[in-house]
């Protein structure tokens, strides 16, 4: 049998292959959720991603506060910045850095269709030095 269950974020947190760490939220390991995983993110003043792209997965955000620069595309060559109230869709395999130039922290809604949330995640080193 199936049931509705709930998690408040905040309890658990992990540190993300892409360099910040995550607030645990609903995915297969804390739900069983089959299809997509959901997480709360705060980036600190300064913090920056590593370069990275999500292997056949979907991303959507939603910015709960504070604003945020993420560039996109296959040398980073696109940049978007992103303020509290707005939501951003990168697609599967779209390589991707957001970074937070301050002073106020950015917290962001994440959702995947990766319930795994890690697994689909794809470092992109080389990518990481074309940003400064």
């Amino acid at each position: 049998m199936t049931s509705c269950q709930k998690i408040r974020p905040g309890a658990n947190a992990y540190a993300g292959k892409q360099g910040f760490s995550y607030f645990e939220g609903i995915s297969r390991e804390t739900m069983g959720a089959q299809a997509v995983c959901m997480h709360l993110l705060t980036i600190p003043p300064g913090g920056r991603a590593r370069a990275h792209k999500h292997a056949t997965h979907e991303t959507a955000i939603y910015v709960l506060s504070g604003q945020a620069v993420m560039f996109w595309g296959e040398r980073l060559e696109h940049r978007m910045e992103t303020g509290a109230g707005e939501m951003i869709y990168i697609p599967a395999d779209v390589p991707h850095l957001p970074w937070n130039p301050g002073p106020d922290p950015v917290t962001a809604v994440i959702a995947r269709t990766d319930p795994h949330e890690q697994e689909s995640v794809v470092l992109l080193p080389e990518l990481d030095g074309l940003v400064e």
